[in-house]
């Protein structure tokens, strides 16, 4: 997923940049906010940033010749909600353009921009739309981690169309051509995923139960299951 450094044009790259700045911002807000209201959040913050950084920082090689990864936001966005993500996905990205060579400083905004804006909100909606249909906790978060990262594709995808159109069919072609070449290995990498955040959540339920309910994930509205009670 990770667009890289000096890939984009220049135009292209200050747009994305400008488009992700207000969303890091208001994400750095919410993080602050949530950090003072309850201290002891910030260990769980720090997996969730650990999460993104470990998933996304695989590389798991394409048979088109790209490389596709996991984005690990899908858990961020259900315990801490979209806006906080923003943050810990900008902090992820930019260690690993640093670091790794994932990525880079001008495509920075784009990848801010897909994969820890536009993938928890996505994510985060079809938790809640799962959650509204009365579904339980655990598809629900399967939900959410798979859209978060299959979004996040998508929109790469539209990225590298709009600054590479094709010279025949236009931004549709592209867009096809590059969604393609994505979707052979990260429609398994999404369900793959979306089965290790569900673990995940469930390792958390049984260690963390406390942290959980407060913040809105466990506990709270009666959905019985297997283990307790679980909410929203």
């Amino acid at each position: 997923m990770h667009i890289a450094e000096g890939y984009l044009p220049p135009l292209h790259a200050v747009a994305w940049s400008a488009a992700a700045a207000p969303f890091v911002v208001h994400g750095a807000r919410a993080l602050t906010r949530e950090v003072r209201e309850n201290p002891g959040s910030t260990l769980m913050l720090g997996a969730s940033g650990a999460f993104v950084f470990v998933l996304s920082a695989l590389k798991i090689p394409s048979v088109t010749g790209s490389c596709s990864h996991p984005t690990g936001t899908g858990l961020g966005a259900v315990l801490f909600r979209p806006p906080v993500m923003a943050v810990l996905g900008t902090v992820t990205l930019l260690f690993q353009a640093l670091l790794l060579a994932h990525g880079g400083l001008t495509t920075l905004g784009a990848n801010v921009f897909s994969m820890a804006v536009v993938g928890p909100w996505a994510g985060y909606a079809a938790y809640r739309a799962v959650r509204a249909l009365r579904g339980s906790l655990m598809p629900a978060v399967f939900a959410a981690a798979f859209t978060a990262d299959l979004t996040t594709y998508c929109v790469t995808s539209a990225q590298l169309a709009l600054a590479f159109p094709d010279p025949a069919t236009g931004f549709a072609g592209a867009l096809a051509k590059f969604g393609g070449i994505f979707a052979v290995t990260q429609v398994p990498l999404a369900v793959s995923e979306g089965l290790l955040t569900v673990l995940v959540v469930r390792l958390l339920g049984q260690s963390g139960r406390g942290e959980l309910a407060r913040l809105g994930t466990t506990g709270g509205e009666g959905t019985t299951t297997a283990e307790g009670t679980v909410a929203r």
